[in-house]
């Protein structure tokens, strides 16, 4: 008798929450329906492409399709692991994307502090807007102006050259320089964008911390690095674990915008090279198997950065 009163009870219960949550739904309808464009399109491009990921244990042909091709196992992943120019492009990709962390992760933290400092309200609007343009050009319009700015026969780096009596060099065919103009473009590009989750996170910060502390004689360095930075720390190390899951993406469009075949033993990366392997050469199973590979180490370095951040800071995504 005990069991039957305790399944009606639980029946219930369970009635009762659904009558909760049907009313909850209807009050924020309209919420949900803003949200079904951005389902669908996870559920297009996302989710269901996915089923291509059997093409890197099979023998993919277009003309038997990717349940009529034959399986392979592990073949083409073995042959990822033993191709040595693979592991050049791994580290190549490394290379970049760590330089790009170091330099371009602190850049818009920085600019997001100085322009938190700037009394004058119309002059930051100015800064901010002007930033923020730079990261809504697509990367062939920056490589075009990037062209013509270190040109050595028409462009300014060429007419400055001249004007000194230098010798001009093609920056774009040296792997030191054109790595700088790699760093030096993404941070120009993604500085004031960049900065807009910092600054919304500082103007989230209570003014009396900053009352309190003038009134105890803090200066604004003091304000910054015992306020606002403490403040902020959530925010910095949430973008910086998700940073780090896309440390084997390198900048595709940046650099197959720019690089040419004179740096491609240094400026090569793994999205360039699938991008040579899979679509020029047609060799789709490979190209697939080197994708997984990546995305599977990137999954690994979000949650270990992730676990590592947790215990230094007690600071998670998740």
């Amino acid at each position: 008798m005990s069991v039957v009163n305790e399944q009606v009870g639980l029946g219930i219960h369970t009635l009762r929450k659904k009558n909760r949550l049907f009313p909850k739904l209807m009050k924020q309808k309209f919420l949900f329906l803003l949200l079904i464009p951005g389902m669908i399109y996870f559920l297009v491009f996302k989710y269901i492409p996915m089923y291509g990921i059997l093409i890197a244990f099979k023998d993919y042909s277009p003309q038997d399709g990717v349940f009529g091709s034959p399986w392979v196992g592990l073949k083409y992943f073995r042959e990822m692991v033993e191709m040595k120019y693979f592991w050049t492009v791994t580290l190549n990709t490394l290379k970049i994307s760590i330089l790009k962390i170091a330099i371009g992760f602190p850049a818009p933290i920085i600019f997001a502090l100085l322009l938190n400092e700037l009394v004058s309200n119309k002059f930051k609007r100015i800064v901010q807007t002007i930033s923020y343009l730079p990261h809504f050009l697509s990367w062939i319009i920056v490589a075009g102006l990037i062209f013509q700015l270190v040109s050595p026969r028409y462009g300014l780096y060429g007419l400055i050259s001249d004007a000194f009596g230098w010798q001009p060099r093609i920056l774009l065919g040296n792997a030191d320089s054109f790595l700088q103009i790699l760093l030096v473009s993404n941070v120009w590009k993604e500085i004031g964008y960049g900065s807009i989750i910092y600054l919304a996170a500082i103007a989230g910060i209570n003014s009396d911390m900053y009352e309190s502390a003038v009134i105890d004689g803090a200066g604004k360095f003091k304000q910054c690095m015992y306020i606002t930075i403490p403040s902020i720390l959530p925010t910095i190390c949430m973008l910086f674990v998700l940073g780090l899951g896309g440390i084997l993406d390198g900048g595709f469009d940046q650099i197959f915008n720019l690089y040419n075949s004179i740096v491609m033993p240094t400026a090569d990366i793994i999205d360039t090279f699938v991008y040579r392997v899979g679509l020029v050469d047609m060799r789709y199973s490979f190209s697939t198997a080197v994708g997984i590979a990546k995305s599977v180490i990137a999954l690994i370095l979000v949650l270990t950065s992730n676990w590592i951040v947790g215990k230094l800071s007690n600071y998670t995504v998740f």
